[in-house]
């Protein structure tokens, strides 16, 4: 059995808005044990507070946001990724604006914000969501699928037609310090055109190569170059493992995403949240020595159009 985690200090950053481009400011305190991760928006009136849970996604356009009447906070991902990476359940996280801090555009900066914080153990059991049957989500060519394993994994496949990424497949099983070491650094990614459009729409002001690599039709405008031969698809990773956060438990299965999107991330766990038989809830793992009784199940699947 192994016990729920938060931060041993509050700890602060400041940074960039991605969307507004404004500065940013934020501080993640500990929080008790089954608090989970909880947002307040410090700058409004009456201080509204916004779980990290699915039901509370409100836009996936572009980034993960969440909201309640009253008060959105946009680009959570990174953030969410990074304290599940480390492990941590429970953070009290307070910001000065609309969104986090988009910081360098990866999910580093906050490991070791997070890393400077401490983490410590709390008197409570961890748990966790155990998968004993199949389940898949498709939209047209894009699907997300999880089904029994021995262990916590992501296989993520992308495709996009150019010379810098065209058809990129990762395989990653949940270790700390490997999210850490290879999937956190991973930065956001996005095509000059595109970034043109968004900015001429009053979107991505905050977005430069600091903070995002930027495509051309035939190269990498960051002068720097990438930090991983597939970052694409390490950063894909990285905005899953922040997505999947939102179901409030980790998930013990074999997540398996081909060209996915935050919408479809946010979907898979509406519909994993509809479907209790494929999944149970354990402080232990598996209790047995196979990781679904009789063999893996035929999956449920679903064809869906995402609004």
């Amino acid at each position: 059995m192994q016990l729920q985690k938060t931060l041993a200090q509050r700890i602060s950053c400041e940074g960039i808005g991605l969307h507004h481009g404004e500065p940013v400011r934020l501080t993640i305190f500990p929080a008790p044990a089954n608090s989970g991760i909880r947002f307040i928006r410090a700058d409004l009136s009456g201080r509204p507070m916004i779980r990290a849970s699915y039901c509370q996604v409100v836009d996936s356009a572009l980034a993960t946001t969440l909201g309640v009447p009253g008060a959105t906070i946009s680009t959570v991902e990174h953030l969410l990724a990074a304290l599940a990476g480390l492990g941590i359940d429970n953070a009290r996280v307070e910001v000065w604006g609309p969104e986090l801090p988009i910081l360098d555009g990866s999910a580093a900066p906050f490991v070791r914000l997070l890393r400077r914080a401490g983490v410590r153990a709390l008197r409570a059991p961890r748990t966790y969501c155990v998968i004993h049957q199949a389940l898949e989500v498709v939209e047209g060519d894009k699907s997300i699928r999880v089904e029994p394993a021995w262990e916590p994994c992501l296989s993520y496949a992308i495709d996009f037609p150019h010379p810098l990424i065209g058809r990129q497949q990762l395989s990653f099983r949940m270790r700390s310090e490997k999210f850490c070491r290879e999937i956190a650094p991973a930065r956001t990614f996005g095509f000059l055109k595109d970034v043109q459009a968004l900015q001429a729409q009053g979107l991505a002001l905050g977005g430069s190569l600091d903070n995002a690599l930027v495509l051309t039709k035939a190269g990498l405008l960051n002068p720097d170059g990438l930090r991983f031969r597939d970052e694409f698809v390490r950063h894909k990773i990285l905005d899953v493992i922040g997505d999947l956060a939102l179901w409030g438990w980790p998930l013990h299965g074999h997540i398996r995403v081909t060209k996915g999107s935050h919408a479809l991330h946010h979907r898979f766990l509406e519909v994993l949240s509809q479907r209790p038989q494929t999944w149970r809830l354990s402080t232990l793992g598996w209790p047995s020595g196979t990781p679904a009784e009789g063999g893996l199940s035929a999956p449920a699947r679903l064809k869906l159009a995402l609004a």
